[in-house]
């Protein structure tokens, strides 16, 4: 009976003890819980993740989709993209020997029409472009592109492998104008991107962004939502066998600045803009923005 009754308190105390160490074990866990996290999350998509996880993520996105990149612009937009495009250099009207700094180049059309641009109204063959993307694959695209242009084998064409955040490569008050086509929003601090390009150009310089923006129609809204997050996914599904890569791009989309408040980030970096800052194309679906260093 008495060793009996030491084993029954034992028993009771071993439980208890184990239900204090439970106890104690759920109060740490809520604790931590209610810590804030000390870790930067930014966006991937509608998805949040650490700031660090960001360029990777996207850096997997584009190597994905390089070789079908152009295609998929022409599926998207129904070609409506080169308008834009062709838009943003008449906008830009580059003169002779302007030095051109395109980010994010990706394939080479901005710099291609900037280019040609130059040949076909100044009938000149002294503009330069520095052709930089953090994305080997896309550069290679350009490379491509460029090897069957007249442009080949001159020195109007350069390609550097380059953070948007950090041109290392780049000096300081070196080209004439800076532009950056459908790359920003990509990129994890859009606020640094605009700093760096305010310092990498010359004073009187000029900087130029192509970006998807919001649309102000309700209607059209509503329809450019639906084809949005209903089509697109299933034309990358389709022609890039990359449903996932596009689903991204679409979302993407949603969560860059809409054009004021973008346009306060370029004036916020030290740039002076003409009027609001930005020209809408198709109803808000994008938006060129400008700014000069003065």
């Amino acid at each position: 009976m008495h060793r009996s009754l030491i084993t029954s308190a034992r028993r009771s105390f071993l439980n208890v003890n184990n239900r204090r160490a439970c106890i104690s074990t759920t109060a740490r866990q809520f604790q931590q819980q209610q810590q804030p996290s000390s870790e930067k999350l930014t966006h991937f998509g509608f998805r949040n993740v650490p700031e660090e996880e960001k360029e990777s993520l996207v850096h997997k996105v584009f190597a994905n989709v390089a070789g079908n990149y152009d295609i998929m612009n022409d599926a998207m937009s129904f070609g409506i993209h080169r308008i834009w495009k062709d838009q943003f250099i008449r906008s830009m009207a580059p003169g002779p020997g302007t030095t051109l700094l395109d980010v994010a180049g990706g394939t080479g059309d901005i710099a291609m029409r900037f280019l040609d641009y130059c040949k076909n109204i100044h009938k000149d063959s002294t503009a330069t472009v520095t052709m930089v993307d953090i994305n080997p694959h896309m550069l290679e695209e350009g490379k491509k592109r460029f090897a069957s242009s007249p442009y080949a084998n001159t020195n109007q064409t350069e390609f550097k492998v380059q953070n948007a955040e950090k041109l290392v490569d780049i000096p300081d008050e070196s080209v004439d104008v800076y532009t950056i086509a459908f790359g920003i929003r990509n990129c994890t601090h859009v606020d640094r991107v605009v700093k760096e390009a305010y310092r990498v150009l010359k004073p009187g310089g000029r900087f130029m962004c192509l970006e998807f923006s919001r649309v102000d129609n309700p209607l059209v809204g509503k329809i450019y939502d639906m084809y949005s997050f209903d089509v697109i996914p299933i034309l990358g599904e389709v022609i890039a066998k990359d449903r996932d890569s596009y689903q991204y791009l679409v979302e993407s989309i949603r969560k860059f600045p809409p054009q004021e408040e973008f346009a306060q980030i370029i004036r916020d970096a030290g740039f002076s803009t003409v009027g609001k800052g930005y020209e809408d194309l198709t109803f808000g679906v994008a938006a060129i923005h400008s700014g000069y260093k003065l």
